[in-house]
C-alpha cells in the first residue's frame, strides 16, 4: 500500500462543496492499488452564480471522462503533469469521472511518454485507438458510479496483463526514493543512490514525464506536507511546515500560493506567522 496519497481542494477545503457543486473520491480495488491514486468525479448543477474549480499540482496524471460529450471521440482526454495550480470556471452544466494514475507507473496504460501531455488535453482515442470508442459508449451509457468504476478497472487490468514486462527500471525506483523521504531529498544524493548522473536523471526524467526531478520533488514535498496537516489539524501548521524544510516563512508561503494559488492562511486554521 502507498503512503503517498494527493490531495485536492475540495477533500481539503469542505466549505467549497454546495448543493451545485460536489467533487468525490473512490479507491481503486486491491489489485489496482499500486498504479491508481483515486477515480474522481465532478457534478456541477449550473444556477446563477459560477463555479471555481481549482485543481493543484498532485504527482499524478489523469484520464477525464465527460459523461455529458456530444461525441464518442471528444468523451475522454489525458492530462499530464501539473506543476502549478490551475482555475476553471464551470458556468454549464458538467458531470465528470476521472482515473488518477500514480506517475511512475503511468507508462503501464499509457501507449507514449505522458511527457506528450504536458500542456495539452490529448483526446482517449489518440493513445488507446479505436478501442476507445467502446469504452467510452459503455461509460455514458451507465447509470451508476460503481459500474462505471467496474468497467474501467476491467480495461486497466487487461493493460497490465499486456505490460507486465513494460518496466522503467530507473523511473520507478527514483520515484521510490521521492516518495520514501516525501520529497526531501537532494538530485544529488538520489544520483549517488541510484549511480546515474545527475544530468541522466533530468534528461530522463524530462523525456518520460515532461518535468525536472527537482519540480517533482518540489510537488511531492508539498503534497506530503498536506497530507499531514490534512491527517493531524491539531500540529501547529509552523512545526508541520518546519518538518518539511520549510525553514523560513515567508519563502514557504510564496511557495505554498504558486501551487495552490492562495494562503495556507486561508486554508488551515493555524496561523503560519
Amino acid at each position: 500500500m502507498r503512503l503517498f496519497r494527493p490531495l485536492q481542494p475540495p477533500i481539503l477545503q469542505h466549505g467549497l462543496i454546495d448543493s451545485n457543486y460536489r467533487y468525490r473520491e473512490y479507491l481503486p480495488s486491491k489489485s489496482l492499488e499500486p498504479y491508481i491514486a483515486c477515480y474522481w468525479t465532478v457534478e456541477f448543477n449550473a444556477s446563477h452564480t459560477d463555479k471555481l474549480h481549482r485543481i493543484i499540482p498532485d504527482g499524478c496524471v489523469d484520464i477525464i471522462f465527460d459523461l455529458k460529450a456530444s461525441s464518442l471521440s471528444k468523451g475522454a482526454f489525458a492530462t499530464g503533469l501539473m506543476t502549478q495550480f490551475e482555475v476553471i470556471t464551470l458556468s454549464q452544466n458538467c458531470s465528470l469521472f476521472g482515473i488518477r494514475f500514480f506517475i511512475d507507473t503511468a507508462h503501464l496504460f499509457f501507449t507514449y511518454p505522458v511527457s506528450e501531455f504536458i500542456g495539452n488535453h490529448v483526446f482517449l482515442e489518440d493513445i488507446w485507438g479505436n478501442d476507445s470508442a467502446y469504452l467510452v459508449e459503455d461509460i455514458l451509457s451507465s447509470t451508476r458510479i460503481s459500474e462505471i468504476i467496474e468497467k474501467v478497472e476491467s480495461r486497466l487490468l487487461k493493460f497490465l496483463l499486456l505490460n507486465e514486462t513494460k518496466t522503467d527500471d530507473l523511473l520507478e525506483t527514483s520515484m521510490q526514493y521521492m516518495f520514501f523521504h516525501k520529497g526531501m531529498i537532494s538530485i544529488r544524493t538520489l544520483s549517488e543512490e541510484l549511480s546515474y548522473s545527475e544530468r541522466h536523471l533530468r534528461r530522463r526524467f524530462q523525456k518520460e514525464l515532461g518535468v525536472s526531478p527537482k519540480e517533482l520533488l518540489s510537488i511531492i514535498r508539498f503534497q506530503s506536507l498536506l497530507q499531514e496537516l490534512y491527517l493531524k489539524p491539531q500540529f501547529h501548521f509552523s512545526d508541520i511546515s518546519l518538518k518539511y524544510g520549510y525553514y523560513d516563512q515567508p519563502h514557504f508561503i510564496k511557495s505554498f500560493k504558486y501551487l495552490y494559488g492562495i494562503s495556507p492562511s486561508k486554508i488551515f486554521k493555524s496561523d503560519p506567522h
